[in-house]
C-alpha cells in the first residue's frame, strides 16, 4: 500500500511538472518564433521602404510634396511603413546591410523589367528572375524555399518584389526549439529523481496514519477473538444445563456473527499489507476452483438454490494460492448470502484472448448499486444484510485481491436486472 501511494505521489507530482515545462518551454519558442517572423517582416518591408525612396531619387523626381501630405515616408503606402511590435529588436543599418536579399521588379504585364542581386551571392539574375515570375502577385507576402518574400506596388502599376533569406532565423527557431527540448529533458530527468528522492519523506505522514490505523485494526480483531469464543463457550455450558432457548440462540447467532465480522477485517487488514506480491507463482487455477467451489454446494441447497459450475480444465493463473482461494471464496459466499431462496448460482472458468476469465453469477430480487458495491461496509439493504450475515467488507477485500494481481473484478447485471454476475478477468 505504501508502494502505491508513493507510486501515485510520484506520478501526480511529475504530470504537474511536465505540464509546468511543456507551457513554459513551449510559451518560450512560441514567442521567440513569433519575434523572429516578426522581425523578417519588418526587414523586408525596411527594404521594400529603401528600395522605393531610392528609386525615387535615382530614376525620377519625387512629386513636390503639398503642404497637408505629410512627409515622404508617411505618404508611402501602408504596407511598406515600418511597423515595430513589443520587445521586436530596431530594424537599423546594420541589420539592412548584413541581410541576405534581392530584388525583382515586374511591369504590370509581369514582365522582368530589373533585377539587383547585388546583396546575394548564391543567386544569379536567371533565377532571381524566374523565382519573381513563378509567384502570384495577386498575394502580398509568402515563403518560397528558404526565401521569404514581400510584393510592394510600384508608381507605374508594376511591382516589386523583395526576396529576404530567412534561413539564418529559421535556423535560430530550431536551435532554440532543440536547446528547449534538451533542457526540458534534462530538467524533466533531475526532478524525477528529486521527486523520488523525497516522496517517501513527503507521504511519510500518511503512511504513518494508514499503519497505525492497520495496526488498531489487527490488535482490536485479536482482542475480541478472545470475549467472543468465551460467550460462545458460556452459552454452549447454559444450553448443556437449561437447555437450549431462543435467547441462547440469539447470544450465539450474534456471537457468531461477531466472529465473522472479525475475521473479516483481520482479512481485510492482512490484505491492505501488501503493495506487491512477495513470492507469485504458477497456480493451476482449475484445480483449485474444483477443491473450493463444491463447499458451497452443501450451504445453497440448504436455502433450496441450485449450484451449478463450468469449470475448464488446466487453466492457470500467475499469483498467491491463498489470496486466490480467499477471493474465490468471498465471491461464493457472498453469491449463496444473497441469492434469494429457489434462486440459481452459476460458476464458470474459461479462457478467452489468452485471459483467464471467472465469473459467478446469482440470481437476486433487487440490483444494489453497483458503482458503491465495492465501496468499505457498504450495503444496499442494511436489515436484509444483517439477516444474511454481510458487513460489506468481503467485496472490498476481494477486489483488493484481484487488484494485487493485476486482475479487474467488475459487476454487472443481466439484461433483465434480475441476476448479478461477478467477474474475474486476469491478465493474458
Amino acid at each position: 500500500m505504501i508502494r502505491t501511494l508513493q507510486k501515485k505521489f510520484v506520478v501526480t507530482a511529475m504530470i504537474a511538472v511536465s505540464v509546468l515545462l511543456l507551457v513554459v518551454l513551449g510559451a518560450l519558442n512560441i514567442f521567440n518564433a513569433v519575434s523572429n517572423t516578426r522581425q523578417t517582416e519588418n526587414l523586408l518591408d525596411e527594404l521594400g521602404r529603401q528600395n522605393m525612396m531610392s528609386a525615387f531619387g535615382e530614376d525620377r523626381e519625387a512629386p513636390p510634396p503639398r503642404e497637408d501630405s505629410g512627409s515622404f515616408e508617411q505618404r508611402l503606402p501602408e504596407s511598406i511603413r515600418r511597423r515595430r511590435g513589443f520587445l521586436e529588436e530596431p530594424v537599423d543599418d546594420n541589420a539592412r546591410m548584413s541581410a541576405l536579399y534581392f530584388i525583382v521588379e515586374l511591369s504590370e504585364s509581369c514582365k522582368v523589367v530589373r533585377t539587383d542581386v547585388s546583396h546575394i551571392a548564391s543567386v544569379t539574375e536567371d533565377e532571381a528572375a524566374e523565382m519573381a515570375l513563378s509567384l502570384d502577385v495577386d498575394r502580398d507576402c509568402g515563403t518560397l524555399g528558404n526565401y521569404r518574400y514581400k510584393i510592394f506596388s510600384t508608381p507605374e502599376d508594376g511591382y516589386k518584389v523583395v526576396f529576404l533569406d530567412s534561413s539564418t532565423r529559421h535556423s535560430s527557431v530550431m536551435r532554440v526549439l532543440l536547446l528547449s527540448v534538451l533542457l526540458g529533458s534534462l530538467s524533466w530527468l533531475l526532478m524525477l529523481a528529486l521527486v523520488m528522492a523525497l516522496s517517501r519523506r513527503a507521504i511519510r505522514p500518511i503512511a504513518e496514519n494508514m499503519e497505525r490505523q492497520r495496526q488498531f485494526v489487527t490488535d482490536a480483531g485479536h482482542e475480541l477473538k478472545t470475549p467472543v469464543a468465551i460467550i460462545i463457550a458460556n452459552v454452549d455450558a447454559m444450553e448443556l444445563r437449561t437447555g437450549e432457548n431462543k435467547y441462547s440462540r440469539n447470544i450465539r447467532a450474534q456471537a457468531a456473527r461477531l466472529g465473522d465480522l472479525v475475521r473479516n477485517l483481520l482479512t481485510l487488514a492482512r490484505v491492505d499489507e501488501y503493495s506487491v506480491l512477495e513470492r507469485p507463482e504458477q497456480i493451476d487455477f482449475s484445480a483449485l476452483c474444483g477443491e473450493l467451489f463444491p463447499t458451497f454446494r452443501e450451504p445453497a441447497e440448504l436455502k433450496q438454490i441450485r449450484f451449478r459450475t463450468e469449470l475448464t480444465d488446466g487453466l492457470g493463473v500467475t499469483g498467491d494460492r491463498n489470496l486466490l482461494s480467499q477471493l474465490c471464496s468471498i465471491l461464493a459466499d457472498n453469491a449463496v448470502k444473497y441469492c434469494p431462496e429457489g434462486g440459481e448460482i452459476r460458476v464458470r472458468l474459461w479462457q478467452d484472448a489468452r485471459r483467464v476469465t471467472l465469473r459467478i453469477s446469482n440470481t437476486v430480487d433487487e440490483v444494489p448499486d453497483l458503482d458503491r458495491l465495492f465501496d468499505r461496509f457498504y450495503r444496499a439493504d442494511s436489515s436484509r444484510n444483517q439477516k444474511s450475515g454481510g458487513f460489506g467488507i468481503g467485496l472490498s477485500a476481494a477486489q483488493t485481491i484481484a487488484r494485487l494481481h493485476k486482475a479487474e473484478l467488475t459487476a454487472d447485471c443481466a439484461g433483465d436486472a434480475s441476476e448479478i454476475r461477478f467477474t474475474v478477468r486476469f491478465p493474458a
